[in-house]
Parts: structure tokens; C-alpha cells; sequence
């Protein structure tokens, strides 16, 4: 149990970020009073840490910046609470892949200097659970990259944590990439392409692991910066999709928003954005070249995770499983006692899913 609880973080995660994207976030944008004094605490730890991002500028210039990438990445799609996390930490398992850490997703400009006096303390504040769903948490562990975008750039569409009355605007120009202009495009790609050199590097990995929600709806771009990169989608039933994202989201954006959004507005959110993303995925997943796409249930991962792991490897190609086996058989054995949260579908809930989201339902032939 770390020192801080996790609803009553003092600060935000733009505290890592450097300080010309902190700016460009936050410029303009209304800050609620009762935020004030964290909007106010994060600003100057920002300003005070972002003095120290010169030194891994130079250093990630000379060392990593013209070094190409031996592969091009694995990447974990699927709606957020579609079991990506777990299927994250068993591929990661594999000594070869490299991933964005924890530690990483706070402080990304911090890595190639500073990161075991920044590591330790964060280790010490942060708890060891997330809070939702008590997955483990540890600074040294596979994470989405997203947060780790959102503070090296403006363009993330992790924005709305933040600001999240601006959420279908960040959806639409940078989670589906409809909107973003072309030297925003570049941006993401430049910064992209940074964060996973400097995450090999860091966890000595010679192909970069990504899983990362809001990738699900940039595969055309995806493919354009990485023509032979594989990709995993992730399926699940969509009632249980629809409840664990509202708990998710309700209780995720609490220590990190600035401004407020009632429940029904971020529910309303969740629903239209789930179709926005879906529709995306299925229009441009005809631009990923054959046999580099492979598409599963969860529920078919979780019942047997060693099998489904080794038919995705074969599927698709990946080296280094018998190497890995092991390892791999150790994480998913210790993970057969996990409690996981267990949900009730109300008629409510059975009602907006099937109003919303009854395509999904029909074409993975998800029923109660």
C-alpha cells in the first residue's frame, strides 16, 4: 500500500509532462475552483521537473535518435476493459518485447536520467493496486503508453482526464484521428517513434509490446508508420465492456480532473465514443496486410491462456515462444487465484447497451 491513496492524489500526471505541452493543454481551458489548487500544485512541480528534460534530449539525440528499430511493434487493441491489460502482462513475459512502464507513463522525460532516484520515490507514494479492478500496480510494469504520450505532446486523446468536457473533441481529432491536422500527425508519429526507442532501451526489449486502448481507432496510420507490425484485437461481451468502463472511468478520472463532468455526461460519452471507436477499427482494419491481424474473444483468452497464447504467436509469426514458455506458464499459473469484479446487468444496463451498442452484439454473437 503506497503512502497516497489514489482518489486523493494531491497532483495530477501532468506532472511529468514537459512544459511546452502542459501549456499547450492547458491554455484557454477552464479550470473549476475546485481544482485550483491542484491545477495550481501540478503546474509547479511541471515547471520545476521540466528543467530537467534537456539532459535526456541530448542524451536520447545521441544515443537512440538514429538508431532504427530492429521490428516493427505487437499491438494490443481492444476497447478499454476488454481484457488488453492481461493479455499485456503475459506477451511481456517474453524477455524480447520491450514496453512502456509505469514509472514511464508519469515521468517519460525523466528515463535516461534521474529514473532511479524519481523511480524510488514514486514506488514509495503510489499504491500497489489500481483501484478498479485490484490489478497490480508497480512502477517497473507493463503500461499503456497513452498517459506517456499525453506528456510529451499535446495530441493525446487522454486530454479529457484532464479537461473532460473537451472528451468528443479529443475523440474525434485524436483518438480517431478524423480531425488532427498534418502537422499533428507528424507530431504523434515523431513523438511516438521516440517513446518506443527509449522504451526499449529501458527494458532492454528488441521489439517494441504495445497496449494501448486508443490505438484501436489509428490502425491506418499504424500500418503506415509500421507496414509489418502485428496486431491482437480484443473482443468482449459488451455488457460487461459497459459497466467496467463507467466504474472505470467514474473512478480513474477522479484524482486527475480539473474541471467537472456529471456521471450521465461521462456515461453518455462512454456509449457514443465505444461506437465511434468500433466503427473506426472495422473500417480500417482492411489496410493491415494478411496474416498480421488476429482477432479474439477475451473470454476464449482467459478460459485457456497458455493455448490461445501459442496460436496467436504461431498466427502470427512471432518468434521466441518455447523460449518464453516458461516464464509465460509461471505469470498466468500464479493469476489463477485473482478475483476479478463481478457484474449484475441491470435492466438499465441491458437496455442502453442493446440501443447502443446492439452491432456489436450481432457480429461477435455476444447474448445475456
Amino acid at each position: 500500500m503506497g503512502l497516497l491513496e489514489f482518489n486523493k492524489l494531491p497532483i495530477n500526471t501532468l506532472v511529468g509532462a514537459d512544459w511546452k505541452t502542459f501549456k499547450a493543454i492547458t491554455k484557454n481551458q477552464e479550470i473549476d475552483p475546485a481544482y485550483k489548487k491542484k491545477y495550481h500544485l501540478t503546474k509547479a512541480v511541471c515547471r520545476l521537473l521540466s528543467t530537467l528534460s534537456p539532459i535526456q534530449d541530448r542524451r536520447y539525440k545521441n544515443r537512440l535518435a538514429d538508431k532504427p528499430l530492429e521490428h516493427d511493434p505487437v499491438f494490443i487493441l481492444g476497447h478499454w476493459r476488454s481484457g488488453t491489460t492481461f493479455v499485456h502482462n503475459v506477451f511481456s513475459c517474453d524477455k524480447h518485447f520491450g514496453y512502456n512502464t509505469t514509472y514511464q507513463t508519469v515521468f517519460p522525460h525523466l528515463m535516461m536520467w534521474g529514473q532511479p532516484f524519481f523511480k524510488k520515490n514514486m514506488s514509495w507514494l503510489m499504491p500497489d493496486k489500481r483501484p478498479t479492478d485490484n490489478m497490480e500496480l508497480a512502477v517497473d510494469l507493463p503500461q499503456e503508453e497513452e498517459f506517456a504520450l499525453a506528456n510529451m505532446m499535446p495530441y493525446t486523446y487522454y486530454n479529457f482526464w484532464f479537461l473532460p468536457r473537451n472528451q468528443q473533441e479529443y475523440a474525434d481529432k485524436y483518438l480517431l484521428f478524423n480531425d488532427i491536422s498534418e502537422n499533428e500527425l507528424k507530431t504523434f508519429e515523431d513523438v511516438f517513434t521516440k517513446l518506443i526507442k527509449i522504451s526499449l532501451w529501458n527494458t532492454k526489449g528488441t521489439q517494441f509490446l504495445s497496449k494501448n486502448p486508443p490505438h484501436t481507432g489509428r490502425v491506418k496510420e499504424l500500418v503506415k508508420m509500421f507496414p509489418n507490425a502485428k496486431f491482437i484485437y480484443l473482443m468482449r461481451n459488451p455488457y460487461t465492456v459497459f459497466e467496467s468502463t463507467r466504474s472505470f472511468f467514474t473512478n480513474t478520472i477522479q484524482p486527475l480532473k480539473l474541471q467537472d463532468i456529471s456521471n450521465e455526461e461521462l456515461e453518455k460519452n462512454i456509449l457514443s465514443i465505444y461506437a465511434k471507436l468500433y466503427h473506426k477499427y472495422e473500417e480500417d482494419k482492411q489496410y493491415i496486410p494478411e496474416g498480421n491481424l488476429m482477432e479474439i474473444k477475451f473470454e476464449d483468452f482467459e478460459a485457456d491462456a497458455m493455448g490461445m497464447t501459442e496460436k496467436i504467436y504461431k498466427t502470427l509469426s512471432i518468434p521466441g515462444y518455447e523460449e518464453a514458455k516458461a516464464d509465460i506458464e509461471k505469470y498466468v499459473g500464479g493469476k489463477k487465484g485473482y478475483k476479478k469484479n463481478k457484474y449484475q446487468y441491470d435492466e438499465r444496463t441491458i437496455k442502453l447497451v442493446q440501443e447502443n451498442w446492439d452491432f456489436a452484439l450481432k457480429q461477435w454473437d455476444y447474448q445475456l
